[in-house]
C-alpha cells in the first residue's frame, strides 16, 4: 500500500510519502515514491506515485527518458509551457502505460495495473500548482476549497489534516501536521511504512527548498509520535465525563 500527501500553502508546496511496498506480510520492500526534476531558476516539478509498482516505475522512466530524446521533447515535462500542460503529459503517459500492460496480459487482468499520481510544481512567472492524476489520465487541480491531495491509504490520516490545516501556516507547522497524519496511518495500517520522504518547494524559489528522508529511528520523528500520543491522552482526560446519571428515555 501507499500513503502520499501533497499540500498547498501560501508559502509554497509540501509533499510527503512513505516508501513501503508489499505483496503479503512476508514480502515487504522499500521503494521511492517521491520524485522531482528541476531547471534551477526556471521550473521545479515533483511527482508522487501510488498503485501498481511496475506501472509507476514505467511512468517515471518514460518521463526521464524524454529528457534525453530530441524526438520526444514535445512530451517532456521540462518543456511544457504550463503546469496544466505538464499534468496532461503525465496523465497521457500514465493512461498509455496502463493500456499497454492490460493489453499484454489480456482482459482478465483489466484494472490490476492501475496507478494514481500527485503532480506539483511551479514554472517561472506562474503560480505553484498541485494536481491529482487518475488512472484514466484525467486530472483535477487543488483549489482554495480542496488545498491538499492524498493517494493510497488515506482514511487514517485525513481527519488530522482536515482539523489542523491552515493555508497560511508555516512550512514548519505543515511538516508537523503531515508527520502526525503519517504517524496515525503508520499506527493503523502495516502496509504503510518508514522511511518517509519529505520535499518542500518554496513559492518562487523555482527549486527544491528542502528534502529529507526520515528513518524510523529518527529522534525528531520519535518525539513527534510520542508527544502526539501523550497529547491525545491528555485531551481525552480533559473532556467532560459522560453523564450516566441522566435518566434513559
Amino acid at each position: 500500500m501507499t500513503y502520499c500527501v501533497g499540500m498547498m500553502l501560501d508559502a509554497g508546496l509540501v509533499l510527503m510519502s512513505d516508501t513501503r511496498t508489499n505483496s503479503g506480510v512476508d514480502n515487504i520492500s522499500t521503494f521511492r515514491k517521491l520524485f522531482h526534476w528541476e531547471v534551477p531558476g526556471e521550473r521545479v516539478v515533483a511527482l508522487m506515485t501510488s498503485g501498481n509498482l511496475a506501472t509507476t516505475q514505467a511512468v517515471v522512466s518514460k518521463i526521464e527518458e524524454r529528457f534525453k530524446l530530441p524526438s520526444e521533447r514535445h512530451n517532456c515535462v521540462l518543456e511544457a509551457s504550463t503546469m496544466f500542460q505538464m499534468a496532461g503529459i503525465v496523465g497521457k503517459t500514465l493512461r498509455e502505460t496502463i493500456a499497454e500492460r492490460d493489453a499484454d496480459v489480456g482482459p482478465q487482468a483489466a484494472g490490476q495495473f492501475g496507478a494514481t499520481l500527485i503532480l506539483a510544481g511551479q514554472i517561472e512567472g506562474q503560480e505553484p500548482r498541485l494536481f491529482l492524476i487518475y488512472p484514466e489520465g484525467n486530472f483535477i487541480e487543488a483549489t482554495l476549497d480542496t488545498p491538499f491531495f492524498q493517494i493510497g491509504e488515506t482514511k487514517y490520516g485525513r481527519p488530522i489534516i482536515l482539523r489542523g490545516y491552515d493555508r497560511t501556516m508555516s512550512f514548519e507547522d505543515a511538516v508537523k501536521l503531515l508527520m502526525v497524519s503519517f504517524d496515525s496511518t503508520l499506527k493503523a495500517n502495516l502496509s504503510v511504512g518508514m522511511p518517509l520522504d519529505l520535499l518542500v518547494i518554496g513559492r518562487d524559489d523555482l527549486g527544491i527548498k528542502y528534502q529529507r528522508r526520515i528513518e524510523g529511528n529518527d529522534s525528531w520523528y520519535r518525539v513527534i509520535s510520542a508527544s502526539w500520543s501523550d497529547s491525545l491522552k491528555a485531551a481525552l482526560d480533559g473532556l467532560p465525563d459522560y453523564p450516566f446519571h441522566i435518566a434513559q428515555g
